[in-house]
């Protein structure tokens, strides 16, 4: 019984992040990148704070926000103030198909990050992995094309730094005992400090820093389903679902029909034509995190 609920969460939580890419183009045509991503951290945070309330933990989140502020402060900076600022930017330069897809070689990163941070090494498939993921990268990048000139390589090179980020966020957590609601709360409060600096720096460099543009509530709404669905209540149900599970194998496995169900939510919705070279790329990554997997 706790397999099939555990089932059900995971696919719930899939079938939500396959909606994200299309709601991030949706959202960015009426809100700048780090509007948007104001509206969905404050969303977020709102999210975290109802669960913490009807779980009764407001005791031990307020005693946790106390005793780690500084650690909690960076992990906001990172999570979600740079990454998702990085990522939208990426979303705002690229095709949803391109920059979903590149979004996906995270864990590939973070493998590479943890030979220097960690002192871990690479075996043999690890390696093949990454080859696998990077060649499915250039392939999405490049159209299968030797021309470059017709690649937006700043683009490319926001959604790559996005993967760092994210990378970067996780390895500092591999050894966090927190409890994980209460520790995405404290996150996303910093980052909502840390967001409001950014405007407040953004206003002091612009030509019109009394000017505020209008929010309208295509935007607000967007905004708020990218906070809910990519940033809160999806984050708890993956999380309930692998807690659940006798079985994670084959939950965890699941998390790959997340990408290709995103490929024709982008081709419905947004109307993109869903290039050959995305498809094979986008499968080269999805082979080379499989390969991860078994290393």
């Amino acid at each position: 019984m706790n397999q099939r609920k555990a089932i059900y969460f995971a696919l719930a939580a899939v079938l939500l992040w396959s909606t994200v890419a299309t709601a991030f183009k949706v959202a960015l045509k009426y809100l700048t990148p780090l509007e948007l991503l104001t509206v969905a951290a404050i969303t977020s945070v709102v999210t975290f704070a109802v669960i913490i309330t009807v779980n009764k933990q407001w005791a031990s989140t307020l005693a946790l926000g106390r005793r780690r502020p500084l650690f909690y402060a960076l992990q906001g900076l990172i999570n979600p103030a740079a990454y998702y600022w990085v990522l939208f930017a990426a979303y705002d330069q690229l095709p949803a198909q391109q920059a979903q897809a590149i979004n996906y070689t995270w864990a590939i990163t973070m493998s590479l990050l943890a030979v220097p941070l960690l002192g871990q090494k690479l075996n043999r498939k690890e390696l093949l992995a990454m080859v696998l993921a990077y060649a499915g990268v250039f392939l999405i990048a490049t159209g299968g094309q030797w021309d470059f000139s017709q690649t937006n390589w700043v683009g490319i090179g926001l959604a790559l730094l996005s993967t760092l980020l994210w990378a970067s966020y996780w390895l500092m957590n591999t050894k966090n005992q927190d409890p994980p609601i209460g520790a995405l709360f404290w996150c996303f409060v910093w980052g909502v400090v840390w967001l409001a600096l950014f405007h407040g720096g953004s206003a002091l460099v612009s030509d019109a820093p009394n000017t505020i543009n209008p929010l309208t509530w295509q935007g607000l709404a967007a905004g708020i389903y990218v906070g809910l669905f990519e940033m809160g209540i999806t984050f708890v149900l993956w999380l309930s679902a692998m807690r659940l599970a006798t079985r994670t194998a084959q939950i965890s496995t699941l998390i790959f029909l997340s990408p290709f169900i995103s490929l024709v939510l982008i081709y419905v919705v947004l109307g993109e034509v869903i290039q050959v070279t995305t498809f094979m790329g986008l499968s080269l990554i999805c082979i080379g995190l499989y390969q991860q997997r078994k290393a």
